[in-house]
């Protein structure tokens, strides 16, 4: 189904009428190519041009279609008309000059198993007399020449005031197109079903994160254990060459570095298409789950434009039963593994975005993000909020289950809280994400109503746990009022005891309210303190020994609700006294 999908577009893109947008033809690949060797049609060379541009604070090279690159390990074995300067030019950069001239003999090699008719291209004979005349060793003086010895960048050629390189004239593209191993077996396409000869080696997949920088492979069969009935390599699963060539084309496509259909989801790197052309949903996905720290607002109006788009019924009809996929992979040493896989009509998947938005809705600050990206909301219960420390597994089981509509995984829950309780903190994106799992584990489908915690204080929730962690933000608040300035409150030292083993603290912190209160100076102040510590614990009928993960999950909510309802009441009372002020 996979492979299927990425075929299909690669036919799409392919057919594409914008040719900026128009992914290879078959034989061809899109490559960055930082020098060209620019000859006449005699053979003489006229210097290096160096295609690179200044973007951000690096070099980047201009790319450039050119035959496809053959598949090497460490074996030596030379690409079509371009590669390296040491197979192009024979120079000896990292001092193996006997490997080189290997390299060297084998590019020369492919170029004259050209059929006759590439072989009669001017481009061909003006590249086979620079060959002969002694032509690399007259770019010696070249002004790129340094770099060149230096780095052992990526070459090829093009002939003076030609527009094309030499790998690009027609009668080469023509030649690259007919290349095929005749003697490879014929069997049944797993892609297209039809009878063809079998694709050994699929072309690595690069881009993955963590992934190795030379690529890694999604269909692949290195071992004996992974073959059967004495077949080797892609015989195990015959694609044919086409269909290998459209699928890693159309996954290197959406893996690029510059691709608008990719974010990344803890160690998954996700990519994402619709089955037919739908430029609105592709550009929108990347916007609802990524992150965009060059313009953040821009984000929030795309997120708040899809939400709208759900609720108007934008999305039903013809164009709702359009198909989406989303792909996650994820790096397994030479190969990729696939993390989740989702196909599903557009009106569905746009209503499980709308469904997770509602999840994530939660009372905050001015400073918080209303939309928290998925990458934020990860980061924010791993250890010191770092990507590296984020569990392997969790992004891609979120996503999973964000399109699936089905219950969050429970290492989430986990993770928040044990961020909570290790730093002493119930931020707002540990709220949200703890909000996010409790809801969605009491959803059950045949049930009319289940309660659910709402996105702010809900003065009519008994929980018990719930309450305690009100409880705790009254205490703490008490405290805070009673001592201006304090530079440690008990959410520092009790925190973690109080909301896993509530009757080991919660004694104490009671016989501790009363000092505080005594030293308010406003008394009405105490009196409404006394009347709310009294609502809370008239639900409580005795402080449990020892909170579950979920319940420590709802006391973090009860202390950040109480405590984020205490920050409105101040902020609504500061702006009705600047109001009577005027």
């Amino acid at each position: 189904m996979i492979l299927q999908a990425l075929y299909d577009y690669y036919q799409r893109k392919a057919l594409d009428p914008d040719s900026t947008r128009r992914l290879p033809a078959y034989g061809l690949e899109d490559k960055e190519i930082p020098f060209i060797i620019e000859l006449t049609v005699e053979g003489r060379p006229l210097g290096i041009v160096d295609t690179r541009q200044i973007e951000g604070k690096k070099k980047v090279a201009r790319r450039y279609l050119v035959p496809k690159g053959v598949k090497r390990s460490s074996g030596v074995a030379a690409n079509l008309l371009w590669d390296t300067a040491e197979y192009v030019l024979g120079v000896d950069t990292r001092g193996k000059p006997e490997r080189v001239a290997e390299q060297h003999a084998a590019f020369r090699q492919r170029i004259a198993e050209l059929p006759e008719s590439a072989r009669q291209d001017a481009g061909i004979q003006a590249l086979e007399l620079f060959y002969t005349s002694g032509g690399p060793t007259q770019l010696s003086n070249d002004a790129c020449w340094p770099e060149i010895l230096e780095g052992n960048p990526v070459m090829t050629f093009r002939l003076h005031n030609d527009g094309d390189l030499i790998c690009q004239r027609p009668a080469v593209v023509s030649a690259c197109r007919g290349d095929e191993d005749a003697s490879a077996a014929t069997a049944i396409c797993l892609v297209t079903g039809e009878p063809a000869a079998t694709e050994r080696l699929h072309t690595v997949i690069k881009g993955v994160w963590g992934a190795q920088s030379s690529g890694a492979t999604l269909v692949s069969f290195n071992l004996d254990a992974f073959a059967s009935f004495n077949k080797e390599q892609g015989d195990n699963a015959p694609v044919s060459p086409f269909a290998a060539f459209a699928y890693t084309t159309a996954l290197n496509h959406l893996l690029d570095r510059n691709s608008r259909q990719r974010f990344q989801v803890g160690d998954a790197s996700t990519v994402f298409w619709a089955q037919k052309e739908d430029a609105e949903a592709e550009s929108v996905f990347a916007a609802v789950f990524g992150e965009q720290q060059d313009d953040p607002d821009a984000r929030i109006e795309l997120v708040r434009g899809v939400l709208s788009a759900v609720q108007s019924g934008q999305f039903d009809g013809g164009r709702g039963e359009n198909r989406f996929y989303v792909l996650g992979l994820a790096p397994n040493a030479a190969r990729i593994s696939v993390r989740f896989w989702y196909a599903a009509p557009l009106h569905e998947v746009a209503q499980r975005i709308r469904q997770w938005f509602a999840d994530l809705k939660m009372v905050r600050s001015g400073k918080d993000p209303e939309y928290p990206s998925l990458f934020r909301l990860l980061a924010a219960c791993a250890q010191q909020g770092k990507a590296d420390n984020i569990p392997p597994n969790l992004g891609g089981d979120i996503m999973r289950a964000i399109l699936s509509g089905s219950p969050f995984p429970a290492t989430w829950l986990n993770a928040a809280v044990q961020r909570c309780r290790a730093e002493q903190n119930v931020t707002y994106l540990r709220a949200v994400a703890i909000k996010a799992c409790l809801n969605r584990s009491r959803r059950s489908p045949d049930s009319s109503f289940i309660q659910e915690f709402s996105d702010m204080l809900d003065l009519a929730n008994s929980n018990a746990a719930y309450r305690l962690g009100r409880l705790f933000a009254v205490l703490e608040k008490i405290q805070e009022e009673a001592n201006p300035g304090l530079n440690a409150t008990i959410r520092e030292r009790y925190y973690g005891a109080a909301s896993s083993t509530p009757v080991a603290v919660f004694t104490t912190l009671l016989r501790l309210k009363n000092h505080h209160l005594a030293k308010l100076t406003n008394r009405g102040r105490a009196v409404n303190f006394e009347r709310l510590l009294s609502e809370i614990l008239g639900g409580i009928a005795d402080f449990p020994r020892h909170l579950s993960l979920p319940d420590q999950g709802r006391f973090s909510l009860g202390y950040y609700h109480q405590r984020q309802d205490f920050f409105n009441k101040s902020t609504q009372s500061d702006e009705s006294t600047q109001g009577d002020s005027k």
